[in-house]
Formats: C-alpha cells, sequence, structure tokens
C-alpha cells in the first residue's frame, strides 16, 4: 500500500528508510533523535553525523542505518514553532519534500516518517500532520513509493479540535448505538432511523431512477464505468485510492472481482462520488454502509462534506480508531 499510518516506535519500524527529526549541529538531541542514535548505535551514527556538520532548517541529509532495521537514515531538521509567522510551515513542508527526494535518490522503496517537529520543538500536532498529510499525497500522486507516517502514542497525534467536534456531533445525531433502553420510544426509534437512511441515501425519485436504470453491471463494470465518466486515467485514480497498480490491475482484469470493502471505499473516495453513486457502486459487490457502524458514519460524514483528501479520511479514521483505508 503507498501510504499508512501506524502507531509504534519508529526505531522497530522496517523500511528502507528511517526519517530522524535531527539536532541542526552533529550532537544528539532530545525525543526521536535520542532514540534513533540508541537504536542505530550512538558511537558508530554520531561518527557518520559529524561528517556532515551542521543541517540548516528545512533540509536532510542521509547516514548509514546501522543497528535499525532500515539501510538508511535521513536526518531533517525540523523548525522550532514560534509564533506560525516565521515561516515554520513552509520549512516543515521542505522537511517531507526534501526528505522524499533523498529517499528517490536513494531508490529506497518505503520511507518511515515521524510527525517532525512536533516534540520539543512544540510545532502544533494538527498543523503539522496536516503538512504532512499534504506533502505525502502530493508525492504519491506523481511518484510510487511505500510511505509510513508513525506515531508513537495517542498524545502524538492531532486532527483539528473542530473536524472532532463536527464528527462526534454527526455521529451523536446519527449513530444508533444510544437507541437501546427505555428512554427511547418506538417512535422515536423510528424517526432516528428514517432521518439515517436520509442522510446515508440522500436521493431523490429521478437519481434514484437513474441509477436502476443501470443495473447489471458487475463491481468491476460500474467501477470502469464511473471512471470514464470522471475524466480521470487508471493511475490518478489508483493514486487518489491509496492502493498499488497490481491490486488494481486484477479488479480491471477480473469482470467479477469482489473487492473487500475498504477498496471499494477508497475507489469511490477517489472518484469523489457522491453518497448516492457511492452506495450503488457498493451494492455491486454487495456491500452496504449501516448506521451503527462508526467507520461507515465517519465516511458518511466526510463524502457528505465533500471531504475526498483520502490521506485526511484516513488520519481521521486513525484518531478513531478505526480501521483506515490504506489496511487493504
Amino acid at each position: 500500500m503507498p501510504f499508512q499510518i501506524v502507531r509504534n516506535d519508529i526505531t522497530r519500524v522496517e523500511a528502507d528508510v528511517i526519517v530522524n527529526t535531527a539536532n541542526p549541529k552533529p550532537i544528539v538531541g532530545d525525543g526521536t533523535d535520542s532514540a534513533v542514535y540508541r537504536a542505530a548505535g550512538k558511537e558508530r551514527l554520531l561518527a557518520e553525523r559529524m561528517k556532515i556538520g551542521c543541517i540548516a532548517s528545512g533540509q536532510a541529509a542521509v547516514t548509514p542505518a546501522f543497528g535499525l532495521p532500515a539501510k538508511y537514515i535521513i536526518h531533517t531538521v525540523g523548525p522550532a514553532w514560534i509564533d506560525g509567522k516565521h515561516g515554520e510551515s513552509d520549512t516543515l513542508r521542505s522537511c517531507y519534500s526534501n526528505s522524499l527526494a533523498l529517499a528517490e535518490q536513494l531508490s529506497a522503496e518505503s520511507i518511515a516518517f515521524p510527525l517532525i517537529s512536533t516534540g520539543v520543538y512544540g510545532f502544533p500536532k494538527n498543523e503539522a500532520l496536516d503538512i504532512a498529510l499534504s506533502e505525502i499525497g502530493k508525492y504519491l500522486l506523481t511518484h510510487d513509493m511505500n510511505i509510513i507516517l508513525v506515531v508513537f502514542d495517542k498524545e502524538s497525534f492531532r486532527i483539528s479540535e473542530k473536524l472532532m467536534g463536527a464528527i462526534d456531533e454527526y455521529i451523536d445525531e446519527f449513530g444508533i448505538d444510544k437507541l437501546s433502553g427505555d428512554e427511547y420510544t418506538e417512535r422515536s426509534r423510528i424517526y432516528r432511523r428514517r432521518k439515517i437512511r436520509e442522510q446515508l441515501h440522500n436521493t431523490d425519485d429521478s437519481s434514484l431512477e437513474a441509477i436502476l436504470g443501470s443495473t447489471g453491471e458487475t463491481f468491476q463494470q460500474c467501477l470502469l464505468r464511473l471512471i470514464d465518466e470522471s475524466g480521470m486515467d487508471d493511475v490518478t485514480v489508483y493514486k487518489k485510492a491509496n492502493i498499488d497498480r497490481k491490486l488494481f490491475s486484477s479488479i480491471r482484469c477480473n469482470v467479477d472481482y469482489k473487492p473487500k470493502k475498504k477498496t471499494a471505499v477508497a475507489l469511490a473516495i477517489a472518484l469523489e462520488l457522491d453518497m448516492p453513486a457511492m452506495m450503488d457502486l457498493l451494492s455491486r459487490a454487495g456491500i452496504a454502509f449501516s448506521p451503527s457502524s462508526k467507520f461507515d458514519l465517519i465516511i458518511s460524514y466526510c463524502v457528505a462534506n465533500r471531504e475526498y483528501d483520502i490521506y485526511k479520511i484516513n488520519a481521521v479514521l486513525f484518531e478513531y480508531d478505526q480501521p483506515t483505508l490504506c489496511d487493504l
């Protein structure tokens, strides 16, 4: 899979390249930097790092990985947060783009990033996450590489409080987990379920007739038709869906292909389908949404609000401890 978010210690992640949030001077810093030196072998790594000398903020340099389960360590110096008005965001973007460019020069097939600058440098976690996802997504649209965003613990990862609040409100309104118990009458149950169906299947008679008019297609046939209608090519679609070329080739070559739910949803997101078209595509594979599923409600919220950036959607799913669309 091209991109995934994992909760782990980055020094234990297997990848061709491990990215270290380095001190600008050739000394052992705090946080991730200290952990990388300990795991790789402090003396050998520090000797290599001293050969490089100082690294400017936003720049990147490479050393062997020594004791880490990787071939190389890319050392990049993130910005220290001041107030957001001193070029911090641009510098952080450079950390990701320069590290990816250097990994490409090394012919790396995989790279693992921490959330750069969110530790002792104090960069706001939600803004740092947005920048990381943006730069990774931009790179993957035109390159092939497996990219892993490694989060050490729950406190290290934040989506915006505004978005969290909106999703929580949506789940509270449309989720049915609270409908058990005597405090709700049967009339309330029926009303809530009708509201859920209206939200998940927001359609009218004319659009329903259009959907029903295309019955008989398999999932693969419907998908390929939608790709043609979108004006996008196959490469753009499978990259936007965060699936690899081999998986997409399997779908294209098999008229009766039955995808996993997350694969089907990822492709619907890539095509930027509205809820009726998305539900129709999924139904071709016998897949349905349930208002009792937090995963389904989060996807429904994103589609209803036209959020089709799969990297951001995966971050939301990860925050809510749901399977991400990259776990295909």
